[in-house]
C-alpha cells in the first residue's frame, strides 16, 4: 500500500469536486434557504416534545421557531452529504477500475475515498452548525456539530451504499430522496415523533440517533454517549456494506 497513491487518489477527487463550482454553490446555499425560510414562518410557541432516546421520561419546552431550525438542519446536512456521497462512487466507479487495472491496490482507492467523504462531512457540519447558531442560540454547539457529523456519516455510507450497488444515476437519486426525505425529511422532526403511532418503526430509521444526539446537544445537558454510539454502529454497517460490495466490483479476473 502506498502513501502516495493514497495522496494521489484524495488529491484527484478534491480536485474534482472543487472545479464542480454549481455544487459548491448549492452545498453553501442551501442550508440557508431552508434556514431562512423556517426562520420567516415558524412561531414563537412554546411547545413541549419528549427526547425519545433517553430513558426516563424527558420533556423540553423550546419555541417551535427552535425546534424547527435543529431538524431541518439536521436533515438538510444528512441530503447533502448522501447526495455527495452516491456521486463520489458512481462517478469515479469506472476510473477506479481502470485505476486497479493499472496497478493500484483497491484498499488505497477506498481509504482515498473516505477521506474524501470524512472532509466532506466536516465541512458540511461545521459550517451548518455554525449557520445555525446564527439563527438560533444553541446549548451546546460542539456536541451540536458532532449531531450532525453522525448524520452526514450516516447518511453519506448509505449514499455509498447505493452508488455501489446502483449504476444508474437517476435510480440511485430516488433511493436518496425516498429515505431521506421520509426519515431524516419528516418522521424525525420531534413535534411529529411526540404523536406519532408505531413509534418503534421510528427508532429503527437510519436518522434516528443522529437526529436525537443533535437535539439533545442543541436542547438540554444529557449526556449524547449513547446516541452517538447507536449512530456510529449504524452508519458502520452500511460502511461495511458498501466497502464489500467495492471489493467485489474492482475484483480482476486473472
Amino acid at each position: 500500500m502506498s502513501t502516495y497513491r493514497i495522496y494521489t487518489g484524495l488529491y484527484m477527487i478534491l480536485r474534482m469536486l472543487v472545479r464542480r463550482r454549481i455544487a459548491l454553490i448549492l452545498i453553501a446555499v442551501i442550508p440557508i434557504v431552508f434556514l431562512s425560510i423556517v426562520e420567516l414562518t415558524t412561531s414563537e410557541k412554546v411547545l413541549p416534545f419528549r427526547l425519545a432516546s433517553l430513558k426516563e421520561e424527558v420533556f423540553v419546552n423550546i419555541v417551535e421557531r427552535g425546534i424547527s431550525l435543529i431538524f431541518i438542519a439536521v436533515a438538510s446536512a444528512g441530503f447533502l452529504v448522501s447526495f455527495l456521497a452516491l456521486n463520489l462512487i458512481q462517478k469515479n466507479s469506472e476510473v477506479n477500475r481502470r485505476l486497479v487495472i493499472c496497478g493500484y491496490h483497491p484498499i488505497e482507492l477506498l481509504i482515498s475515498i473516505l477521506l474524501s467523504l470524512f472532509l466532506m462531512i466536516s465541512f458540511i457540519a461545521i459550517y451548518v452548525g455554525f449557520l445555525t447558531y446564527a439563527f438560533f442560540p444553541i446549548n451546546h454547539l460542539f456536541e451540536f456539530i458532532i449531531g450532525l457529523m453522525l448524520i452526514g456519516f450516516v447518511y453519506g455510507c448509505y449514499g455509498l451504499a447505493v452508488g455501489s450497488v446502483i449504476k444508474g444515476e437517476l435510480e440511485g437519486i430516488l433511493l436518496i430522496v425516498l429515505l431521506v426525505n421520509i426519515d431524516a425529511g419528516w418522521l424525525q422532526n420531534p413535534l411529529f415523533y411526540a404523536g406519532a403511532q408505531n413509534q418503534a418503526i421510528i427508532k429503527l430509521l437510519p436518522a434516528y440517533f443522529p437526529s436525537q444526539t443533535a437535539i439533545i446537544a442543541a436542547f438540554t445537558d444529557y449526556s449524547t454517549t449513547k446516541a452517538s454510539l447507536f449512530s456510529l454502529i449504524y452508519g458502520s454497517a452500511f460502511l461495511l456494506f458498501s466497502i464489500i460490495i467495492f471489493f467485489f466490483k474492482m475484483r480482476i479476473k486473472k
